[in-house]
């Protein structure tokens, strides 16, 4: 299998799923009015910061496609792909504070155990995760405060 193809389908698919689903829940009004805690950023930091992790997840996917495919590391990976994709929808389109916490909750825990079942066999793919990790650990703090403050 060529690997510059696998990359490229990987980064492309991750990347334009993300970006399809953050152009269909977009933050509106209904985000507006929500009180939101001092640490929030503000809403133009988040397109660029997804972006940026989208291409190291899609290049991590492939990692894994290529050389550990039949991993409990790449189960971890897909696992979080759909948790990711499902948090948009609930907490911007359903506007499902609640469920979309579950969800982010369920996804910095893929997240973390991707980083751990990754991290003897595929150091690189372990360390390309600990800013998405850092990240969705954040993006789980706002969620609750925005949850606890609405």
């Amino acid at each position: 299998m060529n690997r510059t193809v696998v990359y490229t389908v990987f980064i492309a698919a991750v990347l334009s799923l993300g970006l399809l689903i953050g152009t269909n829940n977009i933050p509106g009004e209904w985000y507006q009015s929500l009180a939101k805690p001092t640490f929030n950023p503000p809403n133009w930091v988040f397109a660029p910061v997804w972006s940026i992790l989208y291409v190291m997840i899609g290049g991590v996917g492939a990692r894994m496609f290529l050389a550990h495919r039949h991993t409990a590391a790449m189960r971890l990976w897909l696992a979080q792909m759909i948790l990711n994709f499902l948090w948009s929808p609930l907490f911007f389109g359903m506007q499902d504070i609640s469920s979309a916490l579950i969800v982010i909750i369920a996804l910095l825990i893929a997240v973390a155990a991707f980083v751990i079942a990754s991290w003897q066999r595929d150091r690189i793919s372990a360390l390309l995760f600990l800013p998405y990790l850092a990240w969705v650990a954040f993006a789980t703090v706002l969620n609750g405060s925005i949850l606890l403050m609405n």
